[in-house]
């Protein structure tokens, strides 16, 4: 080390060498600091302003999810058995299937899937033990599990499924079995042996989990995975695997948007059973399996195991809803998803049925008596799997007991938030206001108990809400459920419950970990590049008996690692422009109807003012327009108006690969090709991977229906023959949504900020 430098590589000059400095030297100094500052600033800004596109997208894709829930849930409510789209809904929603633990168990049983001696993945063995899931941990490290099969295959066994599965040939059925015997991934006897024992095990588990420290040993806790098998591998490199001296909490959202969401949930649950008083799972807001349709959990599965992904993904359903709500340390420390509300209370979810809450996305329903009996004449007349489900439900009286009551079916909708204090009436009638139907009803057919309502609310607030810095708790819009809470609620909760920290997930922050109010508040995300490569680091929290929180921050991807901070940004900021090009692409209608607002004269030019307010206005993510527009922006006037028809054409898409002469029914499909996504794969029952053609027109009728849009029948028969490649009768899942995934024309479109340079 040289005179002068210090450790931090500052330069310090003593006191006698400042005089032998010239005065143009000392200029040069200032004007290079000045400079640097600026660059790192303008690097932070173009850093959050992506930020904020991608959260935004990310809300707003939520809150579409929901009111499309909404819509299906009144529908289930309020249209009559025998209406068509209510049958397409009920099936949709898998109403029928009620069934006792002990029949779900025989449903489960995999001791009729035999291991071919091919196999040479994982071998498990029950009562696991270390070596079985240390091998486990070691196979998926390995790449010994593969994300997908190619699409050859894929296309295969959508056609042997297409068939039952009972009358397929013997040289058939061995290799359809084979699908599912990959010797590159657990089998799925191991998966189906597995996950069974986890239900069985997690019923006995109470609602809220009580965990305590000791003098030689620290509690890690980890936050969102939803997928990222490489972030759960790079923790326990660093921290260790699950032990008695090494216990963990992982709190929610295992799954979803990551490839490797059913491996993460394997190494979980293999842990939990090996330990189970030292490894504790929280439930999320994506362990849910409507949530699942949207996200990429269900078609994960179902590419993964063809011909168990269905049987996988009904017992995950049963697992998802029997998880843990939250965790306490040392009676100190609540640990729990998503949120708090001003109604929060413990010992209320402490006692409630978790179980029962099986998509936190609606609150129980009880149908009425008249209800039942119609349905009941019905199944009568030939609907056997329908009326199979309800043969034990004797009686709806407030007398029945509370076993046979858990049992029947219930159907509802999610709303926003029902904090306020209104009643249930009120609430109700608010969601069919979300759901943009009318809000006169003869009559409701289904019956909400107070009771039932009030340990929804617990839990919907549990899994989705988020904190505020203003004091007070509203309805959290930006998500579409929940609620946003501030400091004063997190003060009365916390001291009313004698606890003095809330450690949350839920949100992804750039860091790993962010506290807020007044540090009673810590939210952890564990799934590092969760946007895009570059865009967050990951986090894990080690907690002694001191309840002190440790951060361990990390970032799984080598290569972003040898990125530089620049290099960083503009590689997400390119990804958070191209989602956003894509967001505008999909509004263009509204965002030149919204133009022409501002243009009265129809001249075609409009000022940037103008641009920015009309774009604010139709897709409402709260972003800064004006500071984005040299990136969105190609060209202008001289007198700084813009030529929005010019600029809504040179949108950096291109059009997708299926030939549509519909052209507004072509920006439909691609506005609402999530929702369709999720629409197909509820219609999908058997998974097979196919829709009919009468399937594919009730789905579009529900969802005009919902967007009070008028597509014509002879419009939606033209669209259904062109996508039907081969001619069947049958339409491909995978291969209709394919035919609409937009993209990028070159990187040149997609300049970002000049550098300061």
């Amino acid at each position: 080390m040289g005179c002068g430098v210090t450790k931090s590589n500052q330069l310090q000059l003593k006191p006698c060498d400042r005089g032998n400095i010239s005065v143009p030297a000392m200029r040069a100094a200032l004007l290079i600091q000045r400079w640097y500052r600026q660059y790192v600033a303008r690097l932070e800004m173009r850093r959050r302003c992506t930020w904020n596109i991608f959260q935004s997208i990310e809300y707003s894709g939520q809150q579409d999810h929901i009111k499309l829930y909404n819509f299906f849930g009144y529908l289930m409510d309020h249209f009559s058995s025998a209406n068509s789209q209510r049958n397409l809904v009920s099936q949709m929603f898998g109403e029928s299937e009620v069934f006792q633990d002990a029949e779900w168990e025989r449903r489960f049983c995999y001791k009729d899937i035999e291991v071919p001696d091919v196999y040479t993945g994982p071998h498990l063995s029950f009562p696991l033990s270390i070596s079985n899931v240390t091998e486990l941990v070691h196979a998926f490290k390995n790449k010994q599990v593969q994300s997908f099969l190619s699409k050859q295959q894929n296309s295969f066994m959508y056609m042997l499924q297409s068939q039952s599965f009972s009358s397929v040939s013997g040289s058939c059925r061995s290799e359809c079995l084979s699908a599912d015997v990959s010797p590159q991934k657990l089998h799925a006897r191991y998966v189906l042996q597995l996950l069974g024992k986890t239900w069985t095990l997690l019923r006995l588990m109470p609602n809220i989990s009580h965990v305590g420290t000791c003098r030689h040993k620290e509690i890690t806790i980890c936050g969102d995975l939803h997928g990222h098998l490489e972030d759960l591998l790079l923790i326990f490199y660093k921290n260790g695997f699950p032990s008695a001296e090494t216990p963990y909490v992982f709190n929610g959202d295992f799954v979803d948007r990551g490839k490797e969401s059913i491996e993460i949930l394997l190494v979980l649950f293999a842990f939990l059973l090996l330990y189970p008083h030292n490894v504790h799972l929280n439930r999320g807001n994506h362990e849910d399996h409507i949530v699942n349709l949207r996200y990429g959990f269900t078609k994960e599965v179902l590419g993964k195991y063809q011909v168990h992904g269905k049987m996988i993904l009904k017992l995950l359903q049963k697992i998802f809803s029997w998880l843990p709500l939250a965790t306490v340390i040392d009676q100190k420390v609540l640990i729990l998803h998503g949120g708090i509300s001003d109604k929060t209370d413990l010992n209320v979810i402490a006692k409630l049925d978790r179980h029962r809450f099986v998509s936190a996305l609606r609150p129980l329903k009880r149908k009425g008596a008249s209800a039942m009996l119609k349905e009941a004449a019905l199944s009568a007349d030939g609907d056997e799997e329908f009326s199979a489900g309800r043969r034990r439900v004797q009686s709806l009286s407030h007398g029945t007991p509370l076993r046979l009551r858990q049992e029947l079916p219930r159907h509802s909708v999610h709303s926003e938030s029902g904090r306020t204090g209104r009643s249930v009436e009120e609430e109700l009638r608010e969601r069919r206001r979300l759901a943009g139907l009318s809000l006169s009803s003869d009559s409701d057919p289904a019956e909400v108990l107070e009771t039932d309502a009030d340990e929804w609310k617990q839990i919907v607030d549990v899994l989705w809400s988020d904190p505020m810095s203003q004091n007070g708790c509203v309805p959290n819009k930006v998500r579409g459920g929940g609620c946003y809470w501030g400091p004063d609620v997190t003060q009365e909760v916390l001291d009313r419950h004698k606890l003095q920290l809330l450690i949350r997930s839920h949100e992804c922050k750039q860091e790993g970990y962010e506290f807020c109010h007044n540090g009673r508040v810590l939210t952890i995300f564990s799934a590092s590049n969760y946007y895009d490569v570059g865009s967050n680091r990951g986090a894990y929290i080690r907690l002694g008996p001191d309840l002190i929180p440790h951060f361990k921050q990390f970032q799984a991807s080598r290569s972003t690692r040898e990125l530089t901070l620049r290099q960083s940004v503009g590689r997400t900021e390119r990804s958070a422009l191209q989602a956003l090009r894509m967001q505008l692409f999909a509004h263009k209608s509204a965002l030149i109807r919204e133009f022409q607002e501002y243009d009265p004269q129809r001249t075609g030019l409009i000022s940037v003012k103008h641009w920015a307010a009309a774009v604010e206005k139709v897709l409402r993510l709260a972003l800064p327009w004006r500071v984005l527009r040299s990136q969105l922006v190609t060209s202008s006037t001289q007198d700084g108006t813009l030529n929005y028809h010019d600029w809504v054409n040179q949108l950096s898409v291109i059009q997708p690969n299926t030939e549509i002469a519909n052209t507004s029914l072509l920006e439909t499909l691609y506005k609402h090709h999530s929702n369709l996504e999720s629409i197909f794969r509820m219609i999908d029952t058997d998974h097979s991977g196919l829709i009919s053609f009468e399937e594919f027109r009730q789905t579009w009728k529900l969802l005009s229906s919902h967007l009070q849009t008028d597509i014509s029948d002879k419009a939606i028969s033209d669209l259904a023959e062109s996508i039907d490649f081969n001619k069947d009768g049958s339409i491909d899942i995978n291969e209709f949504m394919e035919a609409f995934r937009l993209v990028e024309h070159s990187r040149a479109e997609m300049e970002v900020l000049p550098s300061p340079e």
